[in-house]
């Protein structure tokens, strides 16, 4: 038999959701100050600094010996980049932003990849795209859809359109810790698999290469690139799923 996947009390999805705005806004804000010349430490430091004054706290800061608030990958980075002093972003970059925040015992978790400057085409349909694959997954995320075709809608997408699709990382529930079960897979593995229930909270997060799909993890341990070195990008929001369907923790709304 299957295991169900874990649900939520309406409590908890509501601690979720306000750890979530916090999250969102801590990307509104990157989104308006990212400029060339700036370090990805200085985008981390900005980071820190408002999810602290917000009273919350950041997740992955710590978090199995990860040395910041932000995981910063640039251009050929694919997750996991550490943000530095002497990584200077330049007109024509990509740069995906993840973060994760804690907020009184509870965590949200998203990523965006962001343009510095002006960028070329194939940069911009690479974002529009991750970004469409994301949201086709979430799409599916109803009572009742076996978690498969949840996976299977990333793959298709990226398949469609020509992308590498990065296999070897995926999302996951998320709650008191950031990374619960289950695991979600960005492809579709037809294997019989649990089928979402109201109050499951998971955290969805494509990534799509403009090239090949193989990647490698640098001497620091942390920093995954794809083995070509051609672009990559990483969207990411953690989903509720309600009766009435999706419900994004993490959706970035201006005022």
């Amino acid at each position: 038999m299957l295991k169900p996947i874990d649900r939520k009390s309406r409590h908890e999805m509501n601690l979720i959701m306000d750890a979530g705005k916090i999250v969102a806004a801590v990307h509104m804000m990157l989104m308006d100050m990212l400029e060339p010349g700036m370090s990805t430490l200085d985008l981390d430091r900005e980071a820190e600094a408002f999810i602290r004054k917000h009273g919350a706290i950041p997740t992955f800061k710590g978090l199995y010996g990860f040395p910041a608030t932000l995981c910063t990958s640039v251009n050929e980075e694919v997750v996991h980049g550490i943000p530095k002093a002497d990584k200077i972003l330049v007109e024509g970059d990509v740069i995906s932003v993840d973060c994760g925040v804690t907020y009184r015992g509870y965590i949200a978790d998203t990523a965006v990849t962001l343009p510095v400057g002006k960028i070329d085409e194939d940069k911009q349909r690479l974002l529009e795209d991750t970004d469409g694959g994301l949201h086709a997954a979430i799409a599916k995320m109803v009572p009742g859809t076996p978690l498969d075709e949840v996976s299977g809608a990333i793959e298709d997408y990226a398949k469609a359109r020509g992308y590498g699709l990065v296999v070897e990382y995926g999302g996951h529930g998320t709650g008191r810790k950031l990374h619960e079960e289950p695991f979600i897979f960005n492809y579709r593995r037809n294997v019989p698999t649990p089928e979402l229930r109201p109050g499951n909270v998971l955290a969805i997060e494509p990534m799509y290469n403009l090239g090949g799909a193989e990647v490698e993890t640098l001497d620091d341990q942390w920093t995954v690139v794809t083995k070509d070195r051609l672009p990559s990008a990483h969207f990411e929001h953690t989903v509720i799923v309600t009766e009435d369907g999706p419900v994004l923790a993490t959706e970035r709304v201006r005022d």
